[in-house]
């Protein structure tokens, strides 16, 4: 894979200081944690998974803490600049992985966004060789339902986010899986209705999922958790 410029996106003040202030967070309970424990990171996708509170308040059985350290609005360039703090500051024994989604909806090129992810493989690999890494694929999305966007808010989320999209660039992370010898994982059955798209029921804008979808995942998910 030819390696690429790692491109960051032009992001609206106000998120980027709320990345700043999660990150912050994170950095300072990271003083705290339980190191060799699980670890999930990614984006918005990740940020809104209550694992924490799911592991707190149901009956799991896992033999390790998980760690959520999701940022809203992260791409590959991002996590590429904030590795110690996502990641190699908790010394995980396993990465939960769901990243690249915004480059896809910012309109990233291919090339650069798989090149990032890339590095991010290797970094993990090099830092932690012992780590057990699962890249997710991404999950589905539901263009088709009102969730009471306005039109114009709706075209410009979508522009560059379909089902279509998403699937092409699972197929782009499972070679990624190949070449690093880790895990790609889909954990997304049950998610979908009749048409393919993520269920109504499950989401408050067509790509964000509320609780009861990440029930879903988190069910799929079990027998790569213990």
């Amino acid at each position: 894979m030819t390696e690429q410029t790692t491109q960051l996106t032009n992001l609206d003040p106000r998120i980027v200081e709320f990345q700043d202030h999660i990150r912050a967070k994170y950095q300072s309970e990271n003083q705290n944690v339980k190191k060799g424990q699980i670890v999930f990171v990614g984006s918005s996708l990740m940020e809104i998974f209550p694992i924490e509170k799911m592991q707190q308040e149901q009956a799991l059985g896992l033999k390790k803490l998980i760690y959520n350290r999701g940022v809203r609005a992260t791409t590959t360039a991002d996590l590429l600049a904030h590795l110690d703090t996502l990641i190699f500051e908790l010394e995980p024994s396993k990465i939960f992985l769901n990243i690249g989604s915004n480059d896809i909806g910012f309109n990233v090129p291919e090339n650069v966004y798989l090149a990032n992810y890339a590095k991010i493989l290797r970094a993990i690999q090099t830092r932690l060789p012992q780590t057990e890494v699962f890249l997710m694929a991404y999950y589905p999305i539901n263009t088709v339902d009102d969730f009471g966007e306005e039109r114009k808010e709706h075209h410009k989320f979508y522009e560059h986010r379909s089902n279509a999209l998403l699937e092409n660039a699972n197929a782009q992370v499972k070679v990624l899986a190949q070449q690093f010898n880790y895990q790609y994982i889909n954990v997304n059955a049950g998610l979908t209705d009749a048409t393919g798209n993520l269920k109504k029921a499950y989401t408050f804008d067509g790509a964000h999922m509320l609780p009861v979808g990440y029930q879903v995942v988190l069910e799929n998910m079990r027998k790569y958790l213990d």
